[in-house]
């Protein structure tokens, strides 16, 4: 049914918005934060007449699902925020085929949880699965598996987008194709997701093989990269930000293979949820949410230096194993602990920048060895590779990535966005290309500096033709997206 308060708010109210509506809104890492009037659709309808209040009044309005987004990507200043997790239904499942028809606001939580026990599993996994299906769309995420088989967008069959306007286009390859193509990694700028289908994984156990070992440093990291993108299903790896000289981005690295058909004794077993469910306590007995309290002392310079020591000696002991571990372990353990709260209140900001494979270990070098130059090095930094993907706002490229976190405090914020400006400069020079899901630092002139012109021209000249009124914003389509 339609929400009588919200339609009734939308006829009596003429400039002002709501003042009971007004709410802190931040982004996940907790470093950018800020002020907005939020809406809980929870229907088609209700959101037309949202877009139809919205226009009719001159207000700009910002899409957030999940929250997930590091930076400014779900925040929309002093006006109207549509918070999309109440569209959070399932539509439509075809487990012969592997079709999957939700609304936006479905978590990739559900999606894994409502299709494992048929055989399926969700073919782009983030590193959370609190994320939800409009929100993985809206930035093209990618996962652990991004050179083989894509981002998330390359497994969209179709969507339906409400634009500005209100009018529905269903959008897919061959129809709508430039919407397609613009509104997957598109930020929410040129309309909302209302529903989605996705071409999920067939698996045939709920085992993954798994081979943990590590490296001595960069070059060695990127050598077994390439040396396993022919036979394995997803690549991970963890580098010490802290080392250096010969052992400047030493890692432990983690490879992921499918089971084949019959590999897996009994798959009816490890495909049940509470097989892949992550315990809530460590050896039984500790809270795995309590952790943060025991991390929160070595969150610093010097405290991190010995947390990354003792990872990569930890690893040492299990270099060469293997084992077997359930899909939902080997994607989303974080989600289980309280990654943000050892940060502090000024939070953290991830920097990921992506470079060509040619010009990876060369820009990777500089950067890790600026961050220490500066007194500012990452507390966490992840390597995955990619392949290019035909999205127009895209971060893909036949290369890697590092995803860096930072702290943030009161006296290093200024020093932070310094090295950004530096980083930047790296990563452009190296032809590389950024991630917007991340993002809370980059300028426009850097954003038009990767995208292209051509490129850059072409999304504004379509957002202007299906927002004519400017109404999709959000804080950092302002940032990025406006003249420097």
């Amino acid at each position: 049914m339609i929400d009588k308060e919200l339609i009734q708010q939308n006829r009596t109210i003429t400039q002002n918005l709501p003042a009971e509506r007004l709410e802190a809104v931040a982004g996940w890492g907790g470093a950018n934060s800020g002020m907005a009037y939020l809406y809980r659709p929870s229907t088609v309808a209700q959101l037309r007449e949202v877009f139809q209040w919205a226009a009719q009044n001159n207000r700009s309005v910002g899409l957030r699902g999940g929250g997930n987004s590091y930076g400014d990507a779900a925040m929309n200043d002093e006006s109207m925020l549509l918070d999309l997790t109440r569209m959070n239904r399932i539509l439509d499942w075809d487990p012969e085929n592997g079709r999957l028809q939700v609304q936006p606001g479905v978590t990739l939580n559900r999606v894994w949880e409502y299709v494992i026990e048929d055989g399926w599993w969700v073919p782009v996994a983030t590193g959370t699965a609190k994320i939800t299906v409009g929100g993985g769309a809206a930035m093209n995420v990618h996962g652990k598996n991004a050179w083989k088989i894509g981002t998330f967008g390359d497994h969209i069959y179709e969507f339906d987008l409400m634009l500005p306007s209100g009018e529905i286009k269903t959008c897919s390859r061959e129809q709508n194709s430039d919407l397609f193509h613009a509104a997957i990694g598109g930020l929410g700028m040129v309309g909302c997701f209302t529903s989605l289908t996705l071409h999920l994984k067939r698996i045939y156990s709920g085992l993954l093989h798994v081979e943990a070992l590590i490296k001595p440093n960069l070059s060695g990291t990127m050598q077994w990269f390439e040396d396993h993108l022919h036979n394995s299903d997803y690549l991970v790896g963890w580098l010490d930000a802290f080392s250096k000289g010969k052992r400047l981005g030493r890692s432990e690295l983690h490879r992921g293979i499918y089971l084949k058909p019959g590999e897996d004794p009994n798959p009816q077993q490890t495909l049940r949820l509470e097989t892949q469910r992550v315990p809530p306590e460590i050896m039984g007995f500790f809270p795995r949410s309590a952790l943060w309290r025991f991390q929160r002392p070595f969150w610093n310079n010097v405290g991190m230096r010995f947390v990354n020591i003792a990872k990569f000696y930890a690893a040492r002991l299990r270099d060469g194993s293997t084992y077997r571990e359930p899909h939902a372990h080997f994607h989303f353990l974080l989600d289980s602990l309280d990654w943000k709260k050892p940060f502090g209140p000024g939070g953290l900001i991830q920097y990921q920048p992506f470079i060509p494979a040619e010009n990876a270990e060369a820009a990777f070098t500089q950067i890790l060895q600026l961050c220490q130059q500066r007194g500012l090095p990452n507390f966490l930094t992840v390597m995955k590779r990619h392949r290019p993907d035909p999205f127009w706002l895209t971060h893909g490229l036949d290369g890697y990535s590092l995803a860096m976190d930072f702290r943030i405090t009161r006296r290093n914020r200024e020093r932070m966005v310094s090295l950004a400006r530096e980083l930047d400069e790296i990563v452009l020079a190296a032809n590389g290309r950024f991630y917007l899901a991340k993002d809370s630092t980059l300028r426009p002139e850097v954003t038009r500096a990767y995208l292209g012109d051509e490129t850059f021209s072409k999304f504004l000249a379509l957002k202007q033709k299906v927002d004519p009124q400017n109404m999709m914003q959000t804080n950092l389509w302002r940032r990025l997206f406006t003249s420097p």
